[in-house]
């Protein structure tokens, strides 16, 4: 008998998720047991357990997708990690590894993927299981805490900065500078572009200013469309929206210059307006990006690892995951929330 881990389970859609004491589950054919030492918390897992999505999570569950830790067993099968290896836990838990997008570098688009603490238990507790074939490798003795919001978060905003295909001297804008906003504009200026940042939240344009964007403006001046013009020279070759506000999406279209690309990765419930006209006349690329494929997140954690990119955090004992959930749905984190398993309660 392994014993029991705590872990934060959601019962009831719309409900406050509670702390438990459940068995340390055990892994089969070609997955392994991971201790987390640290989970980050991303919108996504307020999304998860307030049901907001057209396909709704099976109750129970743990929710968590950002967990990072190390590997406590191995099941049957498993010979390219031991225990003892840091490894993370990132959303796609993983894909059928057959169809055209999983041959193809595109497993985040398989239609039987299964999605960590969504369609399977994820990173709110002590430990997890991992598909051993999409866990991520981190570096040995790492931040587990720093690193843990790089799995999504990161990876995300990596991603999503290069769907736009601005290069490098190109200016981007990245709209929304929370979880994903402040990891972006690091990736892009480590990438070698320009950044313009726009939110509604004077605190998180500080922070903005603070990890070095050039332009800095409040989503809700008069002139903040215009701001953006005149500032990028015409407009961004590149726009990434993170913010969690259909109104968002549409600004989109008023910051990105003729032939530009405006990617999306924000995920609010609702619907936004798009105009037809600007963007035929335009030639203006609108693409959804969702996460990024293994070797994505194998760059995004590397730029990490060697200081590139920094995640703002907040710990905090799983006991506070309610507090975390509560905090992220009125806006109130700036950078991401860790839950710290080496935290007392």
């Amino acid at each position: 008998m392994k014993g029991t881990m705590r872990a934060a389970m959601a019962h009831r859609l719309g409900a406050a998720l509670t702390i438990e004491h459940l068995p340390i589950p055990t892994p089969g054919p070609g997955e392994v047991l991971v201790k987390i030492r640290a989970s980050g918390v991303c919108h996504t897992d307020l999304h998860a357990v307030q049901g907001d999505w057209p396909v709704k999570p099976v109750l129970p569950f743990i929710p968590g997708h950002e967990g990072a830790g190390i590997v406590a067993e191995t099941g049957a099968g498993v010979n390219h990690l031991r225990a003892g290896d840091a490894v993370g836990i990132a959303w796609l838990h993983d894909a059928c590894g057959r169809c055209e997008y999983c041959i193809s570098g595109w497993e985040t688009l398989c239609e039987r993927q299964r999605n960590s603490g969504y369609s399977v238990n994820g990173t709110f507790g002590e430990y997890a299981i991992a598909s051993a074939a999409y866990v991520a490798r981190l570096p040995s003795g790492c931040d587990f805490v720093g690193l843990a919001p790089i799995l999504c978060a990161g990876v995300t905003s990596y991603k999503g900065i290069r769907e736009t295909q601005a290069r490098p001297g190109e200016w981007i804008v990245i709209s929304g500078i929370g979880g994903l906003g402040h990891l972006a504009i690091q990736y892009a200026q480590a990438m070698g572009l320009h950044v313009a940042a726009i939110d509604v939240s004077e605190s998180k344009l500080s922070l903005a200013r603070s990890l070095g964007a050039e332009i800095v403006v409040n989503a809700n001046d008069i002139g903040a469309l215009e701001d953006i013009r005149r500032g990028t020279g015409g407009g961004a070759q590149g726009v990434l929206v993170t913010a969690v506000s259909p109104s968002a999406f549409t600004q989109a279209l008023g910051m990105v210059r003729r032939k530009g690309t405006i990617c999306l990765v924000g995920l609010p419930p609702g619907e936004f307006a798009t105009p037809i006209f600007d963007v035929v006349l335009k030639r203006i690329t609108l693409r959804g990006s969702i996460v990024g494929n293994r070797q994505d997140l194998a760059e995004a954690i590397d730029m990490a690892a060697y200081g590139k990119v920094q995640a703002m955090v907040e710990p905090y004992p799983l006991s506070q995951v309610n507090v975390v959930l509560d905090r992220l749905r009125v806006g109130g984190i700036e950078g991401r929330a860790v839950l710290d398993m080496s935290l007392a309660a």
